[in-house]
């Protein structure tokens, strides 16, 4: 929608106060954009922009801000994206590589929200690996009218327990026959496999074991992705940037999103069913509705599958190419460190 001009002196514009800090000026632009133009026309370009709401003016400044709207357009179109090779990473990243020791699949999660801070300087999270759903033996008990307490046993010996309740009341005869038949046909498939298998077989069986079954598919899901954990490191990074000057309030209300985790659950969630690294500016995320923070994401996998995310909170006013870098390299590095060899 921007002539080459305004793109111009916009990306000059975001750049220059992602550097600095300060609104931007007129002559100052001007230089930053290398156009050779009379403050008159800088000062009506950015006067355009502004009603486009990609720019704004604080109160105490003559100089303009990039809005989150500006950012958005900024990291859609003009941020170039370099391709990233983990044998020739910048001397950081290599000690960062060094601190991920794949022994210790505990502790690499902590380290790397912990990496993720220090490169950054901002708020670092890493959701935990979900636990691959697969159940090595499954078990209904009758509980009462139409209540059924579902056993799940995994590979490892690790047994869960989930009560569900029923459309209508089965005897014990019933969910024994469910229970074998299940145990017999699904045992050791992921529970992703069996839903999907559920789809094209669920006319062929009994009603009553189909539903047993979806049922028992759905507390499964629940209870693995109940075990999820979120890792934050480095909140107290935004305590000190001048970007939330005293709002002491937003900063209040963030500190408990972080101490809460379901909502960050969430928003690296539906980050991790995307390839490649997302951003979210100004509360985009709905997660965290700040319109001074953005979140930077990627999910990582182990073995080819996707098993968790991490990323990075900070200001909207952040480098975006060196976060996404960040963020891209340690999802890789945290792949591989606790992928089997």
């Amino acid at each position: 929608m921007l002539d080459d001009r305004a793109r111009t002196l916009l990306k000059a514009l975001v750049e220059r106060y992602i550097a600095d800090g300060t609104p931007v000026g007129s002559r100052t632009l001007s230089r930053a954009s290398g156009l050779e133009l009379s403050p008159a026309t800088i000062r009506n370009v950015m006067a355009d922009l502004e009603e486009l709401g990609l720019i704004a003016s604080p109160h105490t400044s003559a100089g303009r801000i990039p809005t989150a709207r500006g950012y958005r357009l900024f990291v859609d179109t003009m941020l170039t994206a370099r391709p990233i090779d983990l044998n020739h990473v910048s001397p950081d990243m290599a000690a960062a590589r060094e601190q991920l020791h794949p022994d210790q699949p505990q502790r690499v999660i902590a380290q790397a929200a912990s990496l993720l801070s220090n490169l950054s300087s901002f708020v670092g999270v890493v959701t935990a690996p979900r636990k691959a759903s697969v159940f090595h033996h499954i078990e209904f008990l009758r509980l009462g009218e139409r209540r059924v307490l579902v056993i799940i046993v995994a590979p490892d010996g690790d047994v869960q327990n989930r009560v569900i309740f029923t459309a209508r009341d089965f005897a014990q005869g019933e969910l024994v026959e469910a229970t074998n038949y299940l145990n017999a046909h699904y045992a050791g498939l992921a529970l992703e496999e069996v839903r999907e298998r559920l789809k094209h077989e669920v006319e062929a069986l009994r009603g009553e074991i189909a539903a047993l079954m979806q049922a028992a598919v759905k507390a499964g899901e629940a209870m693995a992705g109940s075990a999820e954990t979120v890792v934050v490191s480095g909140e107290r990074n935004l305590l000190g940037m001048q970007d939330f000057g005293n709002d002491m309030g937003s900063l209040r209300r963030l500190f408990d999103v972080f101490e809460q985790k379901t909502e960050l659950m969430r928003l690296l969630d539906v980050s991790s069913r995307a390839e490649g690294v997302r951003i979210y500016i100004g509360g985009e995320s709905q997660v965290v509705p700040f319109e001074e923070l953005s979140v930077v994401t990627a999910p990582y996998e182990i073995d080819g599958r996707i098993v968790g995310t991490l990323g990075v909170i900070g200001p909207t006013r952040m480098a975006y190419d060196r976060m996404i870098q960040i963020v891209d390299i340690t999802a890789r590095l945290v792949g591989n460190a606790l992928s089997t060899k």
